[in-house]
């Protein structure tokens, strides 16, 4: 990965790619692109992304990051539904960070035709 490719692992730079989520000027049209976009906010400590994107049902009041946390990848395992045909879908995924990584199935839904993250648990 080079410095300007985006952190979400896939190509083009961060700016083309979760950067124009990130800053308001285009909305992640499937629940996969939501995924990538949060795990890039999580590289980028964008806490304000992070809540915005997340159903107003489960969102905490407050969110603060590890800035110690150092996250090294992301790797999509598998992705149901999701896409503008849908208003609920799941991304399996995981996320590595120095010394270990984090398995993870993400629910999202659309609230207002906004992909939202909605919860996730940790498959064995």
């Amino acid at each position: 990965m080079t410095s300007r490719s985006c952190p979400c692992g896939l190509p083009g730079t961060y700016e083309v790619c979760c950067g124009r989520y990130h800053s308001g000027a285009a909305a992640a049209p499937t629940a996969e692109a939501l995924m990538r976009s949060r795990y890039c906010a999580f590289v980028k400590g964008d806490t304000a992304y992070l809540l915005r994107t997340w159903h107003p049902r489960t969102r905490p009041g407050r969110l603060e990051l590890d800035p110690g946390m150092r996250w090294t990848g992301l790797e999509i395992l598998d992705t149901r539904d999701g896409t503008a045909f849908h208003s609920t879908g799941t991304v399996e995924f995981r996320a590595s960070y120095r010394g270990g990584s984090l398995h993870e199935r993400s629910r999202f839904e659309r609230v207002d035709g906004a992909w939202v993250y909605v919860d996730g648990d940790f498959p064995a």
